[in-house]
Formats: structure tokens, sequence, C-alpha cells
């Protein structure tokens, strides 16, 4: 019995360092490879135009490394290869747009931006949040009300939306009080 609890506790603790190296291991893994396109699309894009896709992967991966002014004009010049190219869907392109212009708190440009990807598709949930969240963020609850409700309508179950109503609903509630 006394060999057995430092088995145990050896045990225990090589478990923990193998999840531990494991999370490590994805990570490191899931940086290489986000460098990895970050490094081929800005060369493809230095030597010649690139397509909505690319322009839109490269300002995809700058917003995740938190580099909004440098996405914003992949962002628009995604949306003018996509006015060359026809068919591609707009809304995703807009509602990044409007990310962008979010992080660096332009939130009158946002708020355009996701309009716009509404307008192109108005079932767009994440647009929808995104609008409501921008106009929180400019202290105006009742249009931020309007656009969680209309996430609410396409997606009923939206814990993020129902949350925000809820809470607005009390915020104005007891402004009217």
């Amino acid at each position: 019995m006394e060999n057995a609890l430092p088995a145990i506790y050896l045990s225990v603790l090589i478990v923990l360092l193998g999840v531990s190296a494991w999370f490590v291991v994805k990570q490191i893994l899931k940086t290489r490879r986000i460098e990895s396109s970050l490094t081929r699309l800005q060369r493809k894009l230095k030597q010649e135009p690139g397509t909505t896709q690319e322009y839109f992967e490269l300002g995809s991966i700058y917003l995740t490394k938190k580099l909004a002014s440098q996405a914003i004009p992949l962002f628009q010049k995604a949306l003018k290869a996509a006015e060359s190219e026809g068919e591609t869907p707009l809304a995703p392109i807009y509602n990044a747009l409007g990310y962008a212009y979010f992080m660096q708190e332009q939130y009158d440009l946002a708020i355009r931006q996701y309009k716009e990807a509404l307008k192109h598709q108005p079932d767009y949930v994440t647009a929808a949040n995104n609008l409501g969240h921008a106009y929180e963020k400019k202290n105006l609850p009742q249009p931020a009300l309007e656009a969680y409700q209309h996430t609410l309508k396409y997606d009923p179950n939206n814990a993020i939306a129902q949350r925000r109503v809820n809470s607005l609903k009390k915020r104005l509630s007891g402004a009217a009080a």
C-alpha cells in the first residue's frame, strides 16, 4: 500500500503532462498553419492580384492576429474582387470588415458594414449579433434590442441574443420608469 500512493501520484502527473503536451502541440501546429498561409498569401498578393477568397483569407488572418488596420484594406479589395467575379457571397466580407472597424472602435463604420451584410443576407445571425453589440457600444439600446430580436427571428435558440434581449428590455423598462 505504501508503494501504491507514489505510483498513483506519478500516474496522475504523467497523464496531466501528456494532456498539457497535447494542447501545446495542437497550438503549435495551428500557429504554423496560420503562419504558412500568411506567408504564402502575402507573397502571392505582392506579385499579382488575388481572388476574393485570397484577400478574405489574408484579412481574416490579420484579424486573428488583432491587426485590424491591416485587415481593412484587404477586405475592401475582397469586395472589389467579388464585384468583378460575380457570384461570391458578400455578407461574410461585409461582416468581417465591420468587425475590423469594431476592433478599432469605429462603431459607425462597423454598423454600416453590418447593415450591408444583413442587406445581402438577412438571415446572417452573426452580423445581426455584431450589429447589436456595436449599437450597445454606442449606447443605443433600442436599435441594439432590435438587432438582437432580428437574430432571434432567424435563430430562436441563440443564447447571446436571448441574454442581450432580456438585459436590454430590463434596461429600457428601467429607463422608462
